[in-house]
């Protein structure tokens, strides 16, 4: 597919009657296994991805030409929609997002994520008017061509105020945002509170609320459109190194060595090189 392909695809992904999951990859055999899982959009992780080169998330540590050729390569890797976790859209002006927002559609991106947060560690919240700004500026860059997700951060800054983030969303949505996003709200009655304020706009949200772990069905039954998984499925692959480094230093090789085996890598990047190829 090629990126105006891709773009129609993940929006009618969000139109659909029930939602979807979104996993986000980290690498390019991760994304070719979750195409091969069946998954039919993926989602970068700027955490995940930092992690993967040795850097702690936060205030770009990963430059925006490293994501863009990171998120491309997801692309290539599995033909999928892919959403970038774009931070504050790498810009501390409106103009700053909107040269990001085209970057990421020359790129392939097919979404792209806008956040309200800031560089200042004692205001890591913009002002209001400020982050509208900014995704108002997002949205009329992305119109027609790419798929703008608005994400307020104020749940992840301990900023606990429902009303504040609902107000932020709906401004989003009011200026041109195709998805809402706000990270960890306390519980699912916040998740149902923010759906019904801000429809019939698509929220997403990741893994769960904060109070608990919810299945896919539980979430999707009250009006969630996407589910993305941010950095668990990166450290879930880390819990099974952490596991079979311990199996090793206790002499145990078999433990340590279980597992697919990399014939069956080998086949899964062949067949993505080979997807890659058409």
């Amino acid at each position: 597919m090629n990126q105006t392909q891709k773009y129609e695809t993940f929006l009618e992904l969000h139109r659909r009657a029930r939602g979807f999951i979104m996993p986000n990859a980290w690498d390019g055999l991760s994304a070719a296994m979750l195409r091969d899982a069946g998954f039919e959009a993926l989602g970068t992780s700027s955490a995940a991805f930092a992690s993967s080169l040795g850097r702690i998330d936060g205030s770009h540590a990963v430059s925006a030409r490293e994501h863009l050729d990171h998120a491309a390569l997801l692309g290539k890797m599995s033909d999928l929609p892919i959403n970038g976790d774009f931070e504050d859209g790498y810009g501390e002006t409106p103009l700053d997002v909107t040269v990001t927002v085209k970057a990421a559609i020359e790129a392939g991106l097919a979404g792209i994520g806008v956040e309200d947060t800031s560089a200042n560690p004692a205001a890591p919240i913009r002002e209001f008017d400020d982050a509208v700004a900014r995704v108002k500026a997002a949205a009329h860059a992305a119109k027609g061509r790419i798929v703008l997700t608005a994400r307020t951060d104020n749940f992840i800054q301990g900023r606990n105020d429902l009303d504040d983030t609902i107000r932020r969303l709906t401004a989003f949505a009011e200026v041109g945002a195709d998805v809402l996003y706000a990270p960890y709200p306390p519980d699912l009655a916040s998740v149902v509170k923010i759906i019904k304020a801000v429809a019939p706009t698509p929220v997403n949200v990741v893994v769960g609320p904060a109070d608990k772990t919810l299945t896919a069905d539980e979430l999707l039954d009250v009006g969630v459109k996407r589910i993305s998984m941010g950095t668990v499925l990166y450290t879930n692959a880390m819990t099974a190194l952490k596991t079979a480094a311990a199996s090793l230093m206790a002499g145990d090789i078999a433990s340590a060595s279980s597992g697919i085996g990399f014939r069956e890598v080998i086949q899964t990047l062949k067949q993505a090189q080979l997807r890659a190829a058409k």
